[in-house]
């Protein structure tokens, strides 16, 4: 009799482990999105009207993994730079003087975060065969310079003429979701992206 009343218990027991397993991964789920979505609503949503954001949100997307190669021939992919909130311009390796000025905004930007500028990357993607000018390379030290043409991540940056009118901003996920406007203010970038790290718990 207690053999039976037994074996008729594992069903239901089974089924408790199943649902307990699906509430736990449930919430992992959950606490690894929480971080990205709180500085999303911190830096959109919760604040006053006459502190609006400058840059432009783009809907979430995660980006294409692309094996791209750094100048000196390395194998690069943006998912190195996870944990990291990354500023990114993609352009001709010609970079005539609106790419230029956004290369030097981008390292502005970075270095006026003081301590917190560790946790941000620069990279530009060259979207020609054209080798960038010593000079300039060495002006952004520090910018990770893949080579992406013919790489279909080059389609995945949202713009109304062209990319290379923009500075992208990657989260530490790896997720596209901002955008600065053409001819970009670089005093406005600087307090967008320390209001991003201030709201920030990631990256």
């Amino acid at each position: 009799m207690s053999s039976l009343i037994s074996g008729g218990s594992l069903p239901e027991a089974d089924e408790a482990r199943r649902r307990r397993g699906r509430r736990v991964a449930l919430l992992i789920l959950a606490l690894c999105a929480m971080p990205t979505v709180a500085a999303w609503l911190a830096y959109f949503v919760w604040q006053p009207e006459s502190r609006a954001n400058y840059g432009e949100l783009i809907e979430p997307r995660q980006l294409r993994d692309s094996e791209l190669r750094l100048l000196d021939g390395r194998p690069f992919r943006l998912s190195q730079l996870r944990g990291k909130w990354v500023m990114l311009h993609i352009d001709s390796g010609a970079c005539t003087e609106g790419c230029r000025k956004k290369l030097v905004y981008m390292r502005q930007a970075r270095l006026a975060q003081g301590k917190a500028m560790t946790r941000v990357e620069r990279v530009w993607l060259v979207t020609d065969s054209v080798v960038p000018e010593d000079a300039l390379v060495r002006a952004v030290e520090g910018t990770q310079i893949a080579r992406a043409e013919g790489h279909a991540v080059l389609a995945e940056f949202p713009a109304a003429l062209s990319p290379a009118d923009h500075i992208y901003v990657v989260d530490p996920l790896g997720n596209l979701m901002l955008r600065f406007p053409a001819d970009p203010d670089p005093r406005r970038i600087v307090k967008d992206l320390a209001r991003l790290l201030r709201a920030s718990r990631i990256g």
